[in-house]
């Protein structure tokens, strides 16, 4: 993986790592403070998504630096003619330097600050946007008494009026790591938008995290990029894939871009093999076979170019293999799936198969002693049966979980959900960026696995497969949003076309990328 196809915004760091930069930071700072770089950048993007004259802008400041940030940032809306009025939640002489100067320039401005029981019990609660300033990534325990009914006031009155809602580097009571609340009980801002300061935060894009953060920005606040250590974490997006597709020679056939083996689909879900072969098709894969454990039709009258085989029929040996739609638990599931890591070139597993795992000491071992690492596909309760623990475990620490999976389990791990996880052995993560809640029905896990199958026999190495399946395959569903089909009703099968569309796209974009990026061996010549 190409460390240098990330941007800065791409890159993603731990509470633990900003801190760290900002301590740095902080001892070379210039006459103009962090503080007051994140204000004016806070105030910038609080004009452009809705602060407006004809209603005032409610700044909620808490009793740490992220009120600090608030302070500036209601100073610079001030003194540009905006009306706003400041919830102070905190003690004057508690504040740091920073954060006592910031306020002391917000109240000589003429910014007004009320109370935080004035607020909650106001009859008028007009207001063109709500930057939320209460607590930074800093937070420990959840948010309790008035601030907590502080939150839940601007989340309702923000649904109710269609008020904009700008979290100060992240919403308040989301964990900045995990992406969930820092607590099971814990009161969390809704945002519209967020802004974030110095780099992006893993817990932003994640979990819950993409649900409280809306949209995010990433304000460096120019800190100098030596400053910043070596970065294991990134954003899964389309500009760090492109190296990944090699253009199609007109020099081919079939045989050139791979063969694929779905493996499952016993009595009563036969479906889900099917899916999974229809998408190795639309993923582009040379030749596919479909192997059921159930009777097999002659042929699929939808697709009749997928060929099935009865069990043992098709060798593994030299094919990419997809393991577990449909599988079931029986006798021969086991017995196929204990053959398949033995014996397979390069390996998926998916549903049944990764519950099978789970519950059996010895394919796990199979597993850990094979020369090339397979591909898990788990969503989280599966992940939870092979790491031996609860879903709540897996969620509140799902970057974890990840590197968890593939280590122990010798695999490229992508955990699925809300910000899909890709983890490799050795630790290089990725949060991927697309994906919505149409998704979330029947069958689209088995089109997955048929995608990545596909990338796989066309010559990607795991890590590139999975993240590339993964993109294009969260890609297809926000085409398909966009366009009016889903998020609710949108079927599994309806995204086979549009993910055929991205592959393509991105193939074409992948030739452009390397021709510019590739040196030119004719100008590279003597004399040229």
């Amino acid at each position: 993986m190409s460390h240098q196809a990330f941007t800065h915004e791409a890159r993603l760091y731990s509470v633990e790592q900003i801190r760290e930069i900002e301590t740095r930071a902080l001892a070379h700072q210039s006459e103009v403070t962090l503080m007051q770089k994140a204000g004016l950048a806070a105030a910038e993007l609080a004009i452009k998504i809705g602060a407006s004259n004809l209603a005032p802008v409610l700044i909620l400041a808490g009793p740490g630096n992220n009120g600090g940030d608030a302070f500036e940032a209601g100073y610079q809306l001030t003194r540009q003619g905006y009306k706003v009025i400041c919830v102070m939640c905190g003690k004057f002489e508690k504040y740091s330097q920073d954060a006592q100067a910031a306020l002391q320039v917000a109240k000589d401005a003429g910014l007004e600050f009320i109370e935080p029981g004035a607020l909650i019990n106001a009859t008028s609660q007009d207001w063109s946007l709500v930057i939320d300033g209460l607590f930074g990534i800093g937070l420990k325990r959840a948010p309790e008494a008035e601030i907590a009914r502080l939150i839940e006031l601007v989340n309702n009155l923000a649904v109710e009026r269609a008020i904009p809602v700008l979290a100060i580097d992240v919403p308040s009571g989301l964990n900045a790591d995990t992406g969930q609340p820092v607590s099971s009980n814990s009161a969390v801002i809704q945002a519209s938008h967020t802004i974030t300061f110095i780099a992006n935060k893993t817990g932003l894009h994640t979990g819950s995290g993409k649900d409280y953060a809306g949209k995010v920005t990433v304000n460096q606040l120019a800190i100098p990029e030596d400053f910043f250590p070596e970065c294991r974490s990134h954003l899964n997006e389309r500009t760090s894939l492109l190296h990944a597709l090699t253009p199609r020679k007109q020099n081919s056939h079939k045989g050139s871009f791979g063969d694929v083996v779905i493996l499952g689909g016993a009595k009563g879900v036969a479906g889900a093999a099917i899916l999974a072969a229809r998408a190795a098709q639309y993923a582009g894969a040379g030749r596919i076979y479909c192997s059921m454990l159930a009777e097999a039709p002659a042929y699929d009258s939808l697709h009749p170019e997928i060929m099935f085989r009865k069990l043992g029929e098709v060798s593994l040996a030299g094919a990419t293999v997809v393991i577990g739609p449909g599988l079931g638990a029986s006798a021969s599931a086991y017995a196929l799936l204990s053959s398949a890591i033995q014996t397979a070139r390069a390996l998926i597993i998916d549903a049944d198969a990764l519950n099978l795992i789970a519950a059996d000491t010895k394919l796990q071992a199979f597993l850990r002693n094979r020369n090339t690492p397979c591909i898990l596909t788990p969503h989280p309760l599966e992940a939870a049966r092979l790491l031996n623990k609860s879903v709540a475990d897996i969620q509140n620490n799902r970057l974890l979980a990840a590197h968890t999976l593939a280590q122990q389990f010798n695999a490229v791990a992508i955990l699925k959900g809300s910000g899909s996880i890709i983890c490799d052995r050795d630790g290089s993560l990725l949060i991927n960026t697309t994906g919505n809640p149409a998704l979330a029905s029947g069958g689209t896990g088995d089109v997955l696995a048929g995608v990545a199958g596909a990338l796989l026999a066309q010559g990607c190495n795991s890590m590139d497969a999975a993240r590339v399946a993964v993109w294009v395959h969260g890609h297809a569903a926000d085409e398909l949003v966009a366009l009016g089909t889903g998020p609710i009703g949108l079927t599994a099968s309806e995204l086979l076309p549009a993910i055929r569309s991205s592959i393509n796209q991105m193939a074409y974009q992948a030739a452009h990328w390397q021709l510019i990026h590739s040196p030119d061996p004719i100008l590279n010549q003597p004399g040229c």
